[in-house]
């Protein structure tokens, strides 16, 4: 009787023990959603290639820093707690070659894939000077490596591929390839094509608005990082509700506000940093390949542009705990998301993001972005015909950071607090 007791409790146990740890797994697996996309320079105005990722994650706090590889030096988004930032969740070396991912837990082979994500990304920064470099690493670490995710990359030839990634395994997208990308882009959330099992993972409405955003650019050839910066990263419509609050807020007030549950939307309540790598014309201009960096929910934020050739990353952007700029898009999304009562906390009160101080908080950062933008265009056409130095160009993100910065504040005092 006490053998078969014993032999009953250690069941129970193990059973308790295995449904915790696939609970845990599960838990920690939904806090890593993402949205991206890999664009092919066939159907961008300016023949360079496009990869962008809307990060999201339960840690709130990211940064950007500068770091040397084994072979290359790269600038990369980390969180801010990671202080020896061995996890690299987007970047770009000095060759021009950048890589982001997306979590696809259909990808994974069992509980605790997945943990060498960001650590695989690192490696392949300070290692891999082209796509082709990245796909030899892939083969030679098959089977050797914890990952389970979709890896997004570019390079300054103009390859643009996906990578459907596993431990033992991968398969190739190839945005340059009309049957893998017939209107010339792959987008990506949380599932993966190739998974052994369908209909797993996560983000289908995400990823069923990332389609049709694109769609729409590519056919009237607008598909640049301006628009995906301004645009598909700030999208904030439901693709199964069919929902549009820039419409809906029309008829709002600050005593009747609207408020949208943003889980679903591209921009989303979790997303915490917006990373756009607009590839280099060639591997001759790799430093022309330019990081566009927004910290914060991409609603709450200004882009900024970043270069390796730089040789470092202005202080609002990094930080010696937390990035300065990353403080002040946590601040104002607080005021944004302002009912903290269960799952409150999911949902935006659009009023205040497009009516606030009357021009409304979106397009007073427009207006600050449009200035970036338009200034970097100009910059960057002077630097294509010359060879510009390293301090240059550090002394212009400086500058325009600084000047980001400043405006951000200035821009919102009933918000932000020193």
């Amino acid at each position: 009787m006490k053998n078969y007791f014993r032999i009953h409790l250690f069941l129970l146990l193990k059973s308790f023990l295995v449904f915790a740890f696939c609970t845990l797994f599960l838990n920690i697996s939904n806090l890593y959603p993402c949205t991206s996309a890999v664009i092919s320079g066939k159907i961008t105005p300016d023949g360079r290639p496009l990869l962008w990722k809307n990060r999201d994650t339960s840690d709130p706090n990211n940064k950007v820093v500068f770091l040397k590889g084994e072979k290359y030096s790269f600038i990369g988004v980390i969180n801010s707690t990671d202080m020896n930032a061995l996890h690299v969740w987007q970047g770009i070396n000095s060759q021009g070659f950048a890589i982001m991912n997306t979590n696809s837990t259909d990808l994974s082979t069992g509980p605790g894939t997945g943990g060498q994500n960001g650590i695989f990304m690192k490696r392949a920064l300070g290692e891999c000077a082209d796509v082709a470099e990245f796909e030899e690493l892939l083969n030679r670490t098959n089977g050797q490596r914890n990952v389970a995710t979709n890896y997004g990359v570019i390079d300054a030839s103009g390859r643009a591929c996906f990578f459907e990634t596993r431990n033992d395994s991968f398969v190739k997208y190839d945005a340059n390839n009309p049957k893998d990308a017939p209107q010339g882009f792959i987008a990506r959330t949380n599932f993966a094509f190739s998974a052994p099992k369908k209909n797993q993972g996560g983000g289908y409405i995400r990823h069923e608005r990332d389609l049709h955003i694109l769609e729409e650019a590519a056919a009237k050839k607008r598909v640049t990082h301006r628009f995906i910066l301004q645009e598909a990263a700030r999208d904030l419509i439901n693709a199964k509700l069919h929902s549009d609050p820039y419409k809906q807020v029309r008829r709002t007030s600050f005593e009747n506000p609207l408020y949208i549950n943003t889980s679903d939307t591209i921009n989303r309540n979790s997303t915490v940093s917006v990373s756009v790598f607009h590839g280099a014309p060639s591997p001759e201009k790799a430093f022309l390949a330019t990081m566009w960096v927004l910290l914060g929910q991409p609603v709450t934020s200004v882009a900024v542009p970043l270069w390796v050739h730089a040789q470092g990353v202005p202080e609002e952007m990094t930080g010696e705990n937390t990035a300065p700029m990353n403080d002040l898009a946590r601040q104002i999304v607080s005021f944004l998301y302002d009912d903290s009562r269960g799952h409150m906390g999911q949902y935006m009160n659009v009023t205040k993001l497009l009516k606030y101080g009357r021009k409304g908080i979106l397009d007073t950062l427009y207006k600050i972005e449009n200035d970036v933008l338009a200034e970097t265009e100009a910059k960057l056409d002077v630097w294509s015909k010359g060879n510009p130095k390293a301090s240059d160009m550090l002394d212009f993100e400086k500058r325009i950071t600084s000047r980001v910065y400043r405006a951000i504040r200035q821009s919102f005092p009933g918000i932000l607090r020193d």
